[in-house]
């Protein structure tokens, strides 16, 4: 774990949970895509580029999950490195207890208020801003999460984020989480017709082609939804459709896992309402969805 990895002549990444870029300049300094989990994180990464005799210049993150931005805070205190991100992942990195309160639909309790889910806020400019470093292409993947972005590097190397899972992630939690799932099939689509040196996506395997990767979690989205569709057969409100959820994947459910699933639910309810595969009634003061005849 945290291991330096070289995939083309100034391009890398540190294996890791959530793997981190590295692109090498000519002046030996770098450039991040992404931070990691934590300050730990930042400090194991900030050892490999100190090994190296790398000067960190900027991190290029490819959206605001917690994972992916949390050793912001730390480089940026230590180096006084600048933060980019696309679009609302910039405005969720600068106030990051917007995506606990966005997966819990409120206010986030306590449980919902730690480093897994809220990272410590760091300054962070859009993508589009003139001091965003030349050379990288910006990649929309939206649909994992709001305006997730990946990344190209100089030398032809494609950073994906999350917008692909292995399988084996896959098999273990089932539920992949998605904020918009029509914009993460168009995504799917989307990655299959590119062409890299090489991709890493951030929890898979890097590869050279992804077409194989994109049509397994493609699979999974569809058999979500099916599943969506055949709970809903009955009328059903939404507790009662995540447990049914929860029960049929075999997942245990904590304060974690209800926002994570729960969101992700809620946002295949609203995929199949506005393709016209649900219905929705309101009865005894009930919302209740209802496969459409």
């Amino acid at each position: 774990m945290y291991e330096l990895i070289q995939v083309a002549n100034n391009t890398y990444y540190v294996n890791c949970p959530a793997k981190i870029g590295i692109y090498r300049c000519e002046d030996n300094g770098v450039y991040l895509i992404d931070s990691g989990n934590d300050k730990d994180a930042g400090r194991r990464v900030r050892k490999i580029l100190d090994t190296q005799g790398w000067t960190l210049k900027a991190i290029l993150n490819t959206h605001s999950n917690a994972d992916h931005i949390g050793g912001n805070k730390y480089f940026q205190q230590n180096t006084g490195c600048k933060i980019f991100a696309p679009g609302i992942e910039a405005d969720i990195t600068r106030h990051p207890i917007l995506e606990p309160a966005f997966l819990f639909g409120g206010y986030p309790c306590k449980p919902l208020r730690h480093k897994f889910l809220m990272a410590q806020e760091s300054d962070c400019a859009d993508v589009s801003s003139p001091d965003f470093p030349e050379g990288f292409e910006v990649i929309p993947l939206r649909g994992h999460f709001f305006d997730m972005a990946g990344y190209r590097t100089p030398d032809n190397v494609v950073f994906l984020a999350d917008c692909v899972s292995s399988a084996m992630t896959l098999e273990k939690y089932q539920v992949g989480f998605i904020y918009d799932v029509q914009a993460y099939l168009d995504t799917l689509d989307k990655i299959e017709t590119l062409e890299a040196e090489i991709f890493v996506p951030a929890h898979a395997d890097a590869c050279k082609d992804i077409r194989e990767l994109a049509e397994i979690n493609r699979k999974k989205v569809l058999e979500i939804a099916d599943k969506l569709i055949c709970i809903c057969k009955e009328p059903a409100n939404f507790e009662s459709i995540l447990q049914r959820v929860f029960s049929d994947y075999g997942l245990v459910m904590n304060f974690e896992q209800y926002a994570l699933v729960g969101s992700t639910v809620r946002s295949y309810l609203s995929w199949l309402y506005d393709s016209g595969k649900v219905t929705v009634s309101f009865e005894d003061n009930l919302m209740l969805w209802k496969t459409a005849e």
